[in-house]
């Protein structure tokens, strides 16, 4: 088979499948949207508090985090979420054509090299992957802002509800004088409440938006503070201390693993590099394994075991504070 054809399959099969994931969540956005407006129409709003309690932040566990697989097919569950949560403007089909037209320059760019048939897929998918990659790493770096402003962000409503004001105005003092993202956030909660939505359901929101484990502390002693009263300042405050001091620990954590990580970076990163290395220096030498029977066998089994050796290593090092 001649490479143009493999590029040509490589670029239709990459795009369909995109394709086939936007296409199966196109609709999250106006289904919700509908499910807001039904529950406006029927007048449910009284039964919001009782609903909240039953299935909103409450009653759910606030340490039910995912494991990492879990957690990186839950970001394909829903599309449009993962691109609220990096804060972009891309859509759907935008992300589509993106990815598309990335997976086409990398079967060219591979067909143009003359190399082996059999990898021309291969710089399809490498490529292809590229725009999804780039959105959840700003996403990730994006949650990693937020959780770094948070205790900031509680100590200065602590002190705005002490001064007197609302809680509905510190969310408001946060979304003025404080940075992105945490002030976009807190300034869209305000938002909704003025437009009339509950404060249970605002919060509620925005658990959804941001998956943070100390933003679920903060929504259930709002909610809970709401519901039985108390000193509500205080409370934020005591959040505050905790979110610093686990970051204090995970900074520990960090330096302590550092050599694991740099290890395991140089035992990931060293067999592709030699391969490379070798390809440029003597091709005949390693297109071995891509001709004979026993060198195709090898090289699966060199990609299996470099990719459970990656688990492994992140397994050891990554330890949750």
């Amino acid at each position: 088979m001649s490479p143009l054809l493999i590029s040509l399959a490589a670029f239709f099969g990459v795009a369909a499948l995109v394709g086939a994931v936007a296409m199966m969540f196109r609709g999250s956005e106006s289904s919700r949207a509908e499910e807001r407006l039904a529950f406006i129409a029927a007048g449910k709003a009284s039964g919001a508090k009782a609903s909240i309690v039953e299935s909103g932040v409450l009653a759910q566990p606030l340490d039910s985090t995912q494991g990492a697989i879990a957690e990186f097919l839950a970001k394909f569950r829903n599309l449009s979420l993962l691109f609220e949560q990096a804060d972009t403007n891309l859509t759907p089909p935008k992300f589509l054509i993106i990815t598309a037209c990335m997976a086409a320059a990398g079967a060219v760019a591979g067909a143009a090299t003359r190399v082996n048939a059999a990898i021309v897929p291969a710089f399809a998918i490498l490529t292809g992957i590229l725009p999804m990659l780039w959105l959840i790493l700003r996403r990730r770096k994006r949650l990693r802002n937020f959780a770094k402003q948070l205790p900031d962000a509680l100590e200065l409503m602590a002190r705005a509800l002490r001064a007197g004001h609302s809680l509905s105005a510190g969310f408001h003092l946060v979304a003025e004088e404080m940075s992105e993202p945490i002030n976009v956030e807190f300034n869209r909660v305000h938002e909704e409440q003025n437009l009339g939505i509950a404060m249970n359901d605002a919060l509620q929101s925005l658990t959804e938006r941001v998956p943070n484990l100390d933003l679920r502390f903060f929504a259930t002693a709002v909610i809970l503070q709401k519901q039985t009263g108390g000193d509500l300042a205080e409370i934020l405050d005591k959040i505050g201390h905790l979110i610093r001091e686990r970051f204090q620990i995970w900074g520990q954590v960090q330096a302590l693993t550092g050599e694991g990580r740099l290890s395991g970076i140089v035992l990931l990163a060293l067999p592709p590099l030699l391969f490379i290395a070798v390809w440029y220096l003597n091709p005949d030498y390693v297109a071995v394994l891509f001709t004979d029977p026993i060198g195709k066998k090898m090289l699966a089994g060199g990609v299996v075991m470099q990719i459970l050796g990656a688990l492994v290593i992140r397994k050891i090092v990554n330890i949750k504070v």
